[in-house]
């Protein structure tokens, strides 16, 4: 008779004294933007935060333009309205220290988000090297703008994704309201919808045997969502919006829907060398689905630049498990200890208190003409202005209204075309835009092709210069007449 052994107690790991990897990125992530002045560099931010200011005292979603003199009253789709309004609520609270806050805390979650679903697939070296070579594609991005606070509910989507891949079912009708939350924060949700066909298409092939029950789940999370996407102040108007943005013809005049530009080094060159190094020293499988839609994302990325940030959340997320096969494997996890949580939380609460007590100041910058709108007088300021595009959310936060700002949408093709022309040194384009629009005054950058012309074309002198905006003012009837005297 065989002896009974008892069985060995299972081995509990202790919790480690070190944040986790989540932990750790997310904290990196914090404290890198808390400090960064360029989160702040993007004239975009003002008029977001003059659109949620104007909801959040008007109580109600704005749906046509209050700001500009040329489109003042036409209708203006709001897509982004609710992060407008979570920028503005923290504007109130916390100033600019709160709005750099807010955006490092949206990219810090969605890096912990990426990192928690590396960590068990990939050892130390691959995962260290996947986010830094992802998070490097986002770092231009990483702006304080609505699109920031997509990335967390970007990746949760994607990774709610995967995992329902993995346990072979379909995604939760749970994670519809994410959906929801998405479509009135950003436009990108429409690539959380595109995301899912892929994956359903996926769990159809391999659940070929018996097609019905996939088709009838995946059917039913599928129709959820776009059911979900439909639940804005803007209804199904709000599912064609981010199509007809695309799609405009003048986007590429605009700089984040340009194509990179590789005659400088760029974070998705790095990415695709290594990517390529990998995939041939080591054989890496991607399976055909998957490796369609990173081929069509980064189509989008080499088409237009602000795409590279969505490949650099995604392709960690898609890639994990067929790194998982060609690198070292992931050491044994140890969960966090409570010492270590608590360390991660009061270093962010004494970043944060810092942040907030050393308040950043708005100076001079490329998209901050301060000094240059300073030297204008306020009846001369309060009338139709010519505007660089770049200054025009910054002439909003300041109470004024521009000629044209960052709401591309809303001006569209003819009038992008119109105001290209007009600063493009043509004096006969620049003359008819001032004279149909009753100009009195403009700010334009000094590298501005209609700063010369407006040098050179009498009735106009410049009021003020510097290295970051020229002003030039339309002298008044008798004042012509006097200066002419005088000469």
């Amino acid at each position: 008779m065989t002896a009974l052994v008892p069985a060995a107690p299972a081995q509990v790991r202790p919790a480690s004294a070190l944040p986790s990897a989540p932990w750790l990125t997310g904290l990196l992530i914090y404290a890198t933007l808390l400090f960064a002045p360029q989160t702040l560099n993007d004239g975009d931010t003002y008029w977001h935060l003059a659109a949620g200011e104007w909801m959040l005292a008007h109580g109600e979603v704005l749906h046509a333009d209050p700001f500009s003199y040329t489109f003042a009253g036409k209708p203006w789709t709001t897509h982004e309205w609710l992060s407008e309004i979570v920028m503005g609520l923290v504007f109130r609270a916390g100033g600019w220290g709160g709005v750099m806050a807010l955006t490092a805390a949206a990219a810090a979650l969605a890096g912990a988000l990426v990192a928690g679903y590396l960590r068990p697939r990939l050892g130390l070296v691959p995962l260290t090297l996947t986010l830094l070579l992802g998070l490097a594609c986002l770092a231009p991005g990483l702006l304080a703008r609505p699109h920031v606070l997509a990335f967390p509910v970007l990746a949760a989507w994607a990774i709610a994704l995967l995992r329902a891949r993995d346990e072979g079912r379909a995604p939760s009708l749970l994670l519809l309201p994410l959906m929801a939350v998405w479509a009135n924060l950003h436009g990108s949700f429409v690539l959380g919808l595109a995301l899912i066909g892929p994956f359903a298409l996926e769990a159809l092939i391999e659940g070929r045997a018996r097609p019905w029950p996939v088709v009838r789940a995946w059917g039913l999370f599928g129709l959820g969502a776009l059911a979900a996407a439909a639940l804005t102040p803007h209804g199904p108007q709000g599912l064609i919006f981010p199509f007809q943005l695309m799609g405009m013809a003048t986007a590429p005049t605009i700089d984040e829907w340009r194509s990179l530009d590789f005659s400088d080094p760029q974070p998705l060159e790095f990415g695709l060398m290594a990517l390529l190094l990998v995939g041939f020293s080591r054989g890496l499988k991607v399976p055909p689905l998957r490796l369609i839609l990173l081929l069509g994302l980064l189509h989008m990325s080499l088409q237009h630049g602000r795409h590279a940030m969505v490949l650099g959340l995604l392709a960690p997320l898609l890639l994990a498990d067929p790194l998982r096969q060609v690198t070292t494997a992931a050491e044994p996890l140890a969960p966090p200890s409570s010492l270590s949580i608590g360390l991660v939380i009061a270093l962010i609460a004494g970043l944060t208190a810092g942040r907030m007590a050393a308040q950043p100041a708005r100076i001079d910058a490329l998209t901050t003409p301060a000094t240059a709108l300073a030297a204008v007088p306020a009846d001369i300021a309060r009338q139709p202005v010519l505007n660089e595009y770049g200054f025009g959310g910054y002439l909003i936060f300041a109470g004024l209204r521009p000629f044209i700002d960052g709401r591309a949408d809303m001006y569209g093709d003819d009038f992008i075309r119109t105001y290209d022309r007009a600063v493009s040194g043509n004096p006969e384009a620049l003359a008819e835009t001032l004279e149909r629009h009753g100009v009195r005054w403009t700010i334009l950058h000094p590298g501005n092709r209609a700063v010369p012309v407006l040098d050179r074309t009498p009735g106009w002198r410049r009021l003020h210069a510097d290295a970051y905006a020229v002003v030039h003012v339309k002298d008044a009837p008798g004042a012509m007449a006097l200066r002419g005297a005088v000469e």
